[in-house]
């Protein structure tokens, strides 16, 4: 498996995974393929969305790239957020979800050893609930981005920041 650290000069490889994640998983996201097709699909804003965001990253599995994830922050309250998680279907349970999750995990802990690492999540996907938690996250309540989604937060870091304090 390779992962690549994803610039805004790559723009091209991460709307082509993005786009086929909102057509093949649209409940997912929070953004709509009709967002980001027609007049939302420009070279422009898909520069600005890498540039703007702070950690991107496309694995690629047999030498093909299937599966992308992204990490924001640390917000003012020290908070990374793991973001725009997908795996085509044909790479999953092969443990390229597993790379992405260590990846921002690995990010979140350089950038900002004391930060918490949350992310929201579908209530209902529970392979994608499962997958996080075997990497630490435990359910912290509703999300803030709609009914539906659970809120989950690295248990690890969770104990860092209650140390810290």
């Amino acid at each position: 498996m390779e992962v690549r650290v994803v610039t805004p000069q790559e723009w091209r490889l991460w709307r082509q995974l993005r786009l086929t994640a909102l057509a093949e998983a649209p409940a997912a996201f929070g953004s709509t393929l009709a967002d980001w097709s027609g007049a939302g699909d420009t070279e422009q804003r898909w520069r600005a969305r890498l540039r703007d965001v702070a950690f991107n990253v496309v694995l690629t599995w047999q030498g093909e790239p299937l599966g992308m994830v992204s990490a924001t922050g640390p917000d003012d309250q020290g908070r990374i957020e793991l973001i725009s998680m997908w795996i085509a279907p044909r790479a999953r349970g092969r443990g390229v979800g597993d790379e992405a999750v260590r990846q921002v995990l690995a990010w979140a802990q350089q950038r900002h050893p004391v930060s918490r690492v949350v992310l929201s999540v579908v209530t209902d996907n529970d392979r994608a609930i499962h997958l996080y938690e075997r990497h630490g996250f435990v359910d912290a309540g509703p999300s803030p981005d709609g009914p539906g989604e659970r809120l989950m937060l690295h248990q690890t870091s969770a104990r860092q920041t209650t140390r810290a304090r």
